[in-house]
């Protein structure tokens, strides 16, 4: 130990980059970033592909982030992947490559020598950094694909990492096992979280469903019963945050893999309880047969499509961000035409209107430059060189180092850490422990103080108002009794708009093991100072910031909608004779009028692909801005399997270029795809994106726009279950210069009847 010494700005070493298994260098501090800009993909300085991305804020100050198993670099030997590759950002803009987490001296023995190893999800408790992935080969079975997840420790995030010897979920074979020893149920994308103090594990896929457990607090075993959270074949990588008193359960859907026809998106549902169960913006539950799920993030005609599979974090600030992968739809693909998706790693805004998380208030993926995170700044410090001069001390610190967090300091007695004025609203957050004593933050405005203690002794966390001459105001939360103050924790104070907010977690990603709210007194318009507290000796700080607290988003983006009602243009089926204005690409005499509908019972036949079998009833929009509409009855059912029957709008060019929204019967789903079909490369290629959740009776809508930058068609869809409240889904653009047709198709199989009410077209 020696005693403080004031020093200026830390410099950052060069990344050198670690071993699988060895012994970790000691890193720098980052160096001290306000706001970088960034262009997407934030990958490009080190990888070209960085799938299904996790990450998070280590001790050390400094961001990681974790991929799945693939190799790097275009041209890389596909066979020789990197296995669960790691990077690192001072600012969540700049990343430099760190190295695997895993090689043959360390690799899971539970695994076969070709498994792969997916979907890392990372987190801090109880003093260890713990890595969650998917194993896609174990040798627990003979069969192939018995798929099972695991778990490593390690003590910094860049490791070196330690396998638990033995899954956390053990593969489970499918309902066809008997006959079948290849079939298991899918076990992939492991994500856990905090909730009152226990761990729990959110798993499972398209195959088998997915799953919420408890696990046992060395986060290596399982208690209880797996709670079903997600219907089987429609969600996937689901990652969960709570916010606001509810958790929010992010799950992907649509294929992730599909070149330049990947639909992958993610939505959203949110509960009470971490168990659920869980429902979307209509009330729609995310494990109905009408599956529900509020788009959270689509692809919007820009080169970025089948954004997917994210994580979430916070800045210092407290604005949140959305890390997640996506494909450019000119070059889909790591090598050549086929082969394996190239999905480099993507981050942008996460913006919560109205209670439901949204990318940039709507608009989807970024590209050009964009205004990064706030992640540090002059008012930011992780104690690498003892605490900088500008800042204002009391009471008698002393310096710290150890290999997880580099430096740090530590109260020799009562005494605090205090930045000087931060001017306006305000957020000051640390990394905080200590041997029993009290700790925590505080923020200075006027007259007032906030202050958010945490009691070891008392077991709890209490957000308190001091005004000279006032009671002191109070807002208390218990802390769980598995709370270590021994640990490191996250805690954050922010003060805005006449109030407080505190919370205390492992590694702020979302999930707080306690929070308090509080409505202030008095003006709390400017904050003077604010820092960290030490009641008495033996309480260490690091990564301490005081920033400007980040203004939310409150309104989505507007999104034109065509909605002047063209009636020479529409149809209300209420003759007995088709308006001559339609035309048949095969017609089906099964197609009839009367009772004011179009009845049409669903055909054999299918536009996918290359049978081209199905009939297609077309008109023509004109030119311009437009948006088309119909009132779709279908009698689908629900629960049991049906594959594929659907029903819906088409925007047509040819039977090899199109894009339809249907409501589609997908095993016992019931689902709003919004489907695209296209040449590439010397073959037709297909694929899908999801909207909003069906009803017996949908609405079905997609608007038009032509992209004056490249005259390419974009094309939007929409659902709705009322008419009323509608739901935006992802964008598909057809080529320049098309002749586009719109109209109604009725295919994927017999067996259920379509019956369109209207068809309209507005401008």
């Amino acid at each position: 130990m020696k005693r403080l010494t004031r020093a200026t700005a830390v410099l950052a070493a060069a990344v050198v980059p670690l071993l699988a298994g060895a012994a970790t260098p000691a890193l720098a501090a980052p160096p001290l970033v306000d706001r970088a800009t960034f262009t997407n993909p934030v990958s490009k300085s080190f990888a070209d592909t960085f799938a299904d991305p996790s990450l998070i804020r280590g001790l050390d100050g400094w961001w990681y982030a974790y991929g799945t198993s693939d190799p790097l670099r275009e041209g890389d030997d596909p066979d020789e992947p990197a296995q669960i590759p790691i990077a690192r950002s001072h600012d969540l803009a700049t990343w430099t490559y760190v190295g695997e987490a895993f090689s043959s001296s360390n690799r899971p023995s539970w695994a076969t020598a070709d498994a792969g190893l997916w979907a890392p999800d990372i987190r801090y408790v109880d003093g260890q950094y713990r890595l969650y992935y998917v194993v896609t080969q174990t040798t627990l079975f003979a069969g192939e694909n018995d798929n099972a997840i695991g778990m490593a420790t390690a003590p910094t995030p860049a490791g070196p990492w330690t396998d638990s010897g033995a899954p956390i979920v053990e593969p489970r074979p499918g309902d066809n096992a008997a006959q079948d020893p290849n079939d298991f149920k899918w076990n992939f994308d492991p994500s856990t979280v905090t909730d009152g103090g226990k761990q729990y594990l959110f798993y499972g896929s398209y195959y088998g469903g997915v799953f919420v457990q408890q696990l046992g607090t060395n986060g290596r075993s399982r208690v209880g019963t797996p709670t079903q959270v997600g219907i089987d074949n429609k969600f996937e990588g689901a990652y969960a945050v709570h916010r606001d008193g509810y958790w929010y359960l992010f799950a992907s859907t649509a294929n992730c893999c599909a070149g330049p026809t990947t639909g992958y998106s993610v939505q959203v549902g949110r509960s009470k309880k971490i168990t659920g169960p869980y429902v979307d913006a209509q009330g729609v539950s995310l494990t109905a047969s009408r599956t529900g799920g509020t788009p959270v993030l689509n692809q919007n005609g820009n080169r970025w499509i089948g954004a997917g599979h994210n994580a979430v974090a916070t800045d210092l600030a407290g604005r949140d961000w959305i890390v997640y992968h996506a494909l450019d739809r000119a070059d889909p693909y790591l090598n050549g035409t086929d082969g394996i998706n190239q999905r480099p790693m993507l981050i942008d805004r996460l913006d919560w209107v109205k209670g439901w998380p949204v990318v940039r208030a709507g608009r989807g993926p970024s590209t050009g430059q964009q205004q990064g995170p706030a992640t540090g700044g002059r008012w930011s410090t992780a104690f690498d060189s003892g605490v900088p001069a500008r800042w204002q001390t009391t009471g008698t610190w002393s310096e710290e180092t150890s290999t997880p967090t580099g430096g740090y300091v530590s109260a020799d007695k009562a005494g605090s850490l205090l930045t000087a004025k931060v001017g306006g609203s305000a957020r000051v957050e640390a990394d905080l422990r200590s041997s029993g004593t009290a700790y925590g933050l505080s923020l200075r405005a006027g007259s007032s103080t906030v202050r958010v203690r945490v009691d070891p002794q008392a077991g709890t966390l209490r957000l308190q108002q001091q005004r000279p001459g006032q009671k002191t105001r109070t807002s208390t939360s218990d802390l769980p009794d598995s709370f270590s103050a021994d640990a490191w924790h996250a805690v954050a104070l922010e003060v805005r708009d006449g109030s407080a907010t505190a919370e205390i977690s492992n590694a702020r990603l979302g999930d707080p093991i306690s929070t308090a709210d509080l409505d202030l007194r008095g003006s709390t318009k400017k904050v003077d100072r604010a820092g960290a507290v030490a009641e008495g000796a033996g309480v260490d700080v690091d990564n301490l910031s005081a920033l400007p607290a980040a203004k939310p988003v409150t309104k989505l983006a507007a999104t034109p909608v065509p909605d002047r009602l063209d009636r020479s243009a529409s149809d209300t089926f209420s003759g007995s004779t088709l308006d001559p204005a339609w035309s048949w690409v095969r017609q089906d005499a099964k197609a009839t009028l009367g009772g004011g509908r179009l009845t049409w019972p669903t055909e054999a036949g299918d536009l996918n692909g290359t049978g081209n079998d199905a009939g297609v009833l077309l008109r023509s929009p004109g030119e311009g801005p437009w948006t088309i509409e119909t009132k779709l009855t279908i009698d689908l059912g629900t629960d049991d399997v049906r594959n594929y029957q659907q029903a819906g709008l088409v925007a047509y060019v040819d039977d090899d270029q199109f894009v339809r929204l249907d409501h589609v019967a997908i095993f016992n789903t019931r689902q709003t795809e919004f489907g695209h079909e296209t040449p590439y490369a010397g073959r037709v290629v297909n694929g899908g994106t999801i909207v909003g959740p069906p009803a017996r009776t949908t609405w079905l809508r997609i608007t038009h726009r032509v992209d004056p930058a490249n005259g390419e068609h974009e094309l939007r869809g929409w659902t709705s279950r009322d008419g009323k409240t509608w739901v935006k889904g992802g964008v598909w653009t057809l080529p320049a210069g098309s002749d586009v047709k719109v109209g109604l198709v009725s295919q994927g199989g017999v067996g259920a009847t379509a019956e369109f009410s209207y068809f309209r077209l507005y401008r």
